[in-house]
């Protein structure tokens, strides 16, 4: 089983809405979770994290202590400002998103993949958690 890790996560975007108010910049470049999709199948799961605009150097995955951390930085581009103002909907800066891995999970055979703006995490499961046949022996 592969959970979303929340309790730290709430913790932490409360901290940074907080620090926000107090900044007066609602787009300062806090955490912004990438939104992910997460399969399974009988030998693994896959995560696909959506992280348009960032550089593979600026990626990181690592697994401590049974949690899997995705983070990473889009960095802003260094675009001269017109006088006529500026609109901006996509989002800049550092991103932190955490899952808590179960125990079948063979963390020492995990990979990551990124390509067109997509982050994938291959999770294989140990052996001993994949689904078997028993053969039914006649007496």
């Amino acid at each position: 089983m592969l959970n979303l890790w929340r309790q730290q996560e709430g913790l932490f975007n409360w901290s940074q809405e907080l620090e926000r108010l107090f900044d007066g910049n609602s787009d300062s470049g806090h955490n912004h979770p990438p939104a992910v999709d997460i399969e399974e199948n009988e030998s693994h799961f896959v995560i696909r994290a959506d992280v348009p605009g960032v550089n593979e150097k600026d990626l990181e995955v690592r697994v401590h202590e049974g949690t899997l951390l995705l983070s990473g930085k889009r960095e802003e581009s260094k675009e001269e400002k017109s006088a006529r103002g500026c609109y901006r909907e996509r989002r800049y800066g550092s991103f932190c998103r955490q899952f808590r891995l179960g125990t079948e999970v063979d963390d020492n055979r995990i990979e990551a993949s990124y390509r067109n703006g997509v982050l994938t995490v291959l999770l294989p499961k140990k052996e001993a958690a994949k689904p078997r046949q028993i053969p039914v022996q006649a007496s």
